[in-house]
């Protein structure tokens, strides 16, 4: 049997996933790649604690050879084109051909599309903007925090209510907490919406143990910048003095600009195989459409990239064997809910159940934050 290349693009957890279990079911004839254009893996599940100052940006950081098994080739590249009907990708001018393709792109943070957001908002989704926003607590002075989901969908469900008790246990660790208010709004209904009303309950609750409090149903409009003022679509105004905000995500252009791509720029895969309509084409992670039972989106998160890159690498690794594939992702998922003051909520659930998700009753605690 001759060779086959897998190319698989993106280095986050999906991508460094897929290519070690594919490595250690594939005899060395075969090709693995990853194509990412940044040379170190962050962890991002880190970055609110690095925006809390419990962690240091080198801290979370490591070199994406370091992630991955030896025989894994790594491209530094970033993807121009994906061609899947000529099976090729185009990375910094270099044309890629393959056998099988896994595409985990992620989703892209887009803050410029949010009028305001730039000029006015801390970011807490990357680790340049969690590093400045831990700086600018250490200069915040007292006043109305609002912690503000700016668009949806957003990657991490739980991020923007850790953020506000973290940021509440910031302002208690200095002292200030008595000169200040923090207020959470949202377009969603409920916090973790797919994950069912238990789950929003439980999350309402931790945050209103710290007198945290929480606006829901307030899609933005915009941020007036100037005035320090959130403007919601139903004409509602709130004021800040810190504003802490998940930022609009988009679909990685390389991608909406695919034949892979649906009508919103996503990749629609089936639900267990995590295959596209192409042929020996796999998506996984935040860049796939996967639509539940109940019709709302699977949450983007990385627990499920792990599990999708897993599965995925298994049926590959059938296929070329000359084997019937038989792996799939069964839907199963968990989530720790950083609480602040060293503790931690934790729930895991069968979101592929019917007619909605089975998630367990939330658990916490200071074991769940070491987890």
């Amino acid at each position: 049997m001759s060779g086959k290349t897998i190319l698989i693009l993106g280095g986050g957890v999906g991508g460094i996933v897929t290519a070690n279990a594919l490595r250690e079911r594939l005899a060395s004839e075969h090709r693995i790649i990853i194509v990412d254009k940044r040379a170190e893996y962050i962890f991002s599940p880190s970055l609110l604690w690095v925006m809390a100052g419990l962690r240091q940006p080198e801290q979370i950081t490591k070199d994406l050879r370091h992630m991955l098994q030896s025989g894994i080739e790594i491209v530094q590249a970033e993807v121009q084109d994906i061609d899947p009907e000529r099976a090729i990708v185009r990375a910094n001018g270099d044309d890629l051909a393959y056998d099988h393709l896994v595409v985990t792109l992620g989703a892209d943070l887009a803050p410029e599309v949010m009028p305001g957001y730039i000029e006015t908002a801390h970011n807490f989704f990357d680790l340049e903007g969690a590093t400045k926003l831990w700086s600018a607590l250490q200069r915040f002075e007292g006043g109305r925090v609002a912690v503000l989901v700016s668009a949806m969908p957003f990657k991490c469900p739980a991020a923007p209510y850790e953020a506000a008790m973290l940021i509440e246990d910031v302002l208690r660790r200095r002292g200030i907490r008595d000169r200040c208010q923090v207020q959470v709004f949202t377009p969603e209904p409920q916090p973790m919406l797919v994950a069912g009303p238990d789950m929003g309950v439980s999350v309402v609750g931790m945050m209103a143990a710290k007198n945290i409090g929480f606006h829901p149903n307030l899609p933005l409009d915009y941020i007036d910048s100037a005035g320090k003022t959130l403007i919601f679509k139903n004409g509602r105004q709130e004021s800040f003095d810190f504003l802490a905000a998940v930022p609009p995500h988009r679909p990685p252009s390389v991608v909406k600009e695919s034949s892979l791509a649906n009508e919103a720029g996503w990749v629609t895969v089936d639900k267990h195989t995590l295959q596209t309509r192409f042929e020996n084409v796999y998506a996984i992670g935040d860049v796939t459409a996967i639509i539940l039972n109940n019709g709302l989106p699977l949450p983007k998160a990385g627990t499920f990239a792990h599990a999708e890159g897993e599965a995925v690498a298994e049926r590959i690794a059938a296929e070329i064997g000359g084997g019937v594939p038989q792996a799939e992702f069964d839907g199963i998922g968990y989530c720790w809910i950083e609480a602040g003051s060293g503790s931690a909520g934790f729930a895991s659930g069968q979101f592929y159940a019917e007619p909605n998700p089975v998630i367990g009753q939330p658990r916490s605690g200071r074991f769940w934050h070491w987890g």
